[in-house]
């Protein structure tokens, strides 16, 4: 098999995966969680981001992986990842913590679509190799991130539930 196609298998794999374990284990739990710890949580995964540095790590990676891709990974993560923290600093201050969820939402999968593109622009999948240790980054932990960012970003922008008013009897 070629490297395009294992390459290629592993993340739509990597994404078959994590969607059912986000249906059998992860949607249950966030039905039934209120939305601020929703978002905490996903804050606190994605708060792990700076991890995406070793993109520009020597001995890390290989010396052929193109710099247009793996510098625009590296520091869009650092960002997402300083966002999720400063969201997760600020939970107790409402506006700031909501501003700061949205924008390491935003930023995170703004990041995620651009590095699809690069990777697709300078042909990453024949060179995955040069991925090195990092190779698990794409495969196992970027279809979490996405997962996860779109989970937020719809529960952003669905309208909030009205609360139940207290002593109001339905008619029978």
């Amino acid at each position: 098999m070629s490297p395009e196609i294992i390459f290629t298998l592993h993340l739509a794999l990597g994404y078959v995966a994590w969607l059912l374990c986000f249906r059998a284990y992860l949607l249950p739990k966030i039905k039934s969680m209120d939305r601020v710890e929703v978002h905490r949580a996903i804050a606190t995964l994605h708060s792990f981001r700076f991890f995406g540095l070793v993109f520009i790590l020597p001995g890390i990676v290989g010396p052929n992986l193109p710099a247009s891709f793996a510098t625009f990974a590296a520091y869009w993560d650092l960002a997402t990842g300083v966002l999720a923290m400063l969201a997760l600093l600020t939970i107790n201050i409402r506006p700031l913590f909501w501003m700061f969820v949205a924008a390491f939402n935003w930023v995170g999968v703004i990041d995620l679509i651009l590095d699809y593109y690069h990777a697709s622009r300078i042909g990453l999948p024949a060179i995955a190799g040069q991925l090195g240790v990092a190779y698990a980054i794409p495969i196992i932990y970027v279809p979490l991130l996405m997962i996860t960012h779109v989970t937020a970003l719809y529960l952003l922008l669905r309208p909030k539930k009205a609360p139940a008013l207290a002593g109001t009897a339905r008619a029978s």
